[in-house]
């Protein structure tokens, strides 16, 4: 069986129950974008270019090398492009709180971020794809659509998303009371929808799991590591760099299994990894936000404690010294 012959079954019904949890998932975002949040990284610029650059150059550059290096099918190397080339997802705001990064920058970043690629995932799908020595000619084959498929992902972040900042501006305590409904209903809608996608595909998810766990494996880990290479490059704090990190390192892998069945016919190689990206990603995540935040616990003791030494051991010298 190739993988690149293999197209995954799906209801029209299903694919419309998947686009409403994605654009719930950008209406819940919105939810949580406040106006100050764009006026911030207007004033302090730097993190955003940072993580930008990471997002939208280095991470499909070098997941364009690693699938030369894996020498993956053509369908999974263009599914790993895709993935790379996806907006960042809304839980890396709750991994960044988790870790103890930056919040209020995760927000803004992922706020900026989803407006920037309405307009930049169609490009940078098409040149990366298409530069590509085997997947380029899966993307030469649908005679991909650069505006038709602009037009889809607007109606799938844009609308919901801008939609969701108008509430927000007008009705700021009702848009407070339903975020966290919002985030989390469509949260866990993802991931049944993802799960029952490769429950229903098992068969071809098991011809190919060898490839695709470590496919995805390396290439979330690269991710999360670029992410935070990058923040540490670019001089930033420790709680900056935990944003960043979960910036870069997830991504909007739902909306990526969207536009497969858009675009591509539910390819099997491309669809399968989307599908394991959007469950690994979450395990992956919350797996290093959680050793981070003990991490730093552990370092703040240990801090706390160092700068209590001298003071303990001027007591324990006065105690100790005898009396005349």
């Amino acid at each position: 069986m190739n993988i690149d012959d293999v197209v995954l079954n799906f209801t029209p019904g299903s694919l419309i129950a998947l686009n409403v949890v994605l654009g719930l998932i950008m209406f819940g975002i919105a939810l949580d974008t406040a106006p100050s949040d764009f006026k911030a990284v207007a004033k302090a610029p730097k993190a955003m270019i940072i993580a930008l650059a990471a997002q939208i150059i280095l991470l499909p550059a070098v997941t364009f090398g690693l699938t030369l290096l894996l020498n993956v099918q053509a369908s999974i190397a263009l599914g790993m492009i895709l993935v790379a080339c996806c907006p960042p997802g809304n839980i890396s705001q709750v991994l960044t709180y988790r870790s103890g990064g930056n919040v209020a920058l995760s927000v803004s970043m992922t706020a900026v971020s989803n407006v920037v690629y309405i307009f930049l995932l169609p490009i940078s799908l098409a040149f990366w794809g298409g530069l590509h020595p085997t997947a380029g000619e899966l993307v030469r084959e649908v005679s991909l659509n650069g505006w038709q498929m602009l037009i889809e992902i607007f109606l799938i972040i844009g609308v919901p998303f801008f939609a969701g900042l108008l509430i927000r501006a007008r009705l700021p305590r009702f848009a407070a009371k339903v975020q966290p409904y919002a985030r989390w209903v469509s949260l866990i809608g993802l991931v049944g929808f993802i799960a029952a996608a490769l429950i229903g595909n098992w068969a071809i998810f098991m011809a190919f799991i060898g490839v695709v766990l470590l496919a995805v494996f390396l290439h979330d880990a690269v991710a999360l590591g670029l992410g935070y290479a990058s923040a540490r490059i670019g001089g930033l704090g420790v709680r900056d760099r935990k944003a960043i990190t979960f910036e870069v390192g997830i991504r909007n892998a739902g909306l990526g299994l969207g536009l497969v069945f858009a675009f591509f016919g539910g390819l099997g190689g491309m669809a399968v990894v989307a599908g394991w990206w959007g469950i690994w990603d979450i395990v992956a995540g919350l797996t290093v936000a959680t050793l981070w935040a003990r991490h730093s616990k552990r370092v703040d003791a240990a801090a706390a404690s160092s700068s209590s030494d001298p003071a303990r051991s001027g007591a324990v010298a006065s105690e100790a010294e005898p009396t005349a």
